[in-house]
């Protein structure tokens, strides 16, 4: 049985849905971002249960199929832009159709509908959120990160990411270095 979750974006997250079925004498199989299969049916009372024990944490066991979806979605952007070494070389809209078995229309729609904002722009969100990590972490340049998240170039990254913060990469860069130099004076 598939159950769904809702704010799942980590690997502490990850754990302590593991905990929480396992207080419920539920047996899971696999617990990813935003999904969880278990072995057994789940009873009407360690739904409930499982549903208290979540919010406590700011996670939230989803029941209708629109709410779903948005989760298996966003699921495998966040899986996509943060957990995988390398972006997908197809289009992210077929990328999408693909691993949810949905024309990408309907996706955008529903998303649109319910999140308030398009597939694209919360792509564009994530990737920007990559760049910020990858800048923060001094290991990969301009170009290496624009190459490896699929920008057409340094410059579209750079405009993007100014659109999006309001800063320039360099900038962002800096604020660490002002930031660190500012405690080191403390």
């Amino acid at each position: 049985m598939h159950l769904y979750i809702k704010y799942m974006v980590s690997m502490r997250c990850k754990m302590l849905v593991k905990e929480e079925l396992k207080k419920l004498g539920l047996h899971f199989v696999i617990v990813e971002l935003g999904t969880v299969e278990i072995l057994e049916d789940i009873t009407d009372e360690q739904r409930k249960q499982l549903k208290v024990n979540l919010l406590r944490s700011g996670l939230e066991l989803l029941d209708d199929k629109k709410s779903i979806l948005i989760e298996k979605i966003k699921g495998v952007i966040v899986e996509m832009i943060h957990h995988s070494e390398e972006l997908p070389k197809v289009n992210f809209s077929d990328y999408l159709s693909e691993k949810l078995g949905y024309d990408y229309t309907y996706l955008s729609n529903v998303f649109s509908e319910v999140k308030g904002i398009t597939i694209q722009h919360y792509i564009i969100m994530h990737k920007i959120e990559k760049v910020k990590e990858l800048l923060l972490y001094d290991e990969l340049n301009l170009t290496e990160i624009s190459y490896r998240l699929h920008y057409s170039s340094v410059a579209h990254l750079s405009s993007q990411f100014k659109k999006t913060t309001g800063l320039s990469p360099s900038f962002y860069k800096q604020l660490k270095k002002m930031r660190r130099s500012n405690l080191e004076t403390i």
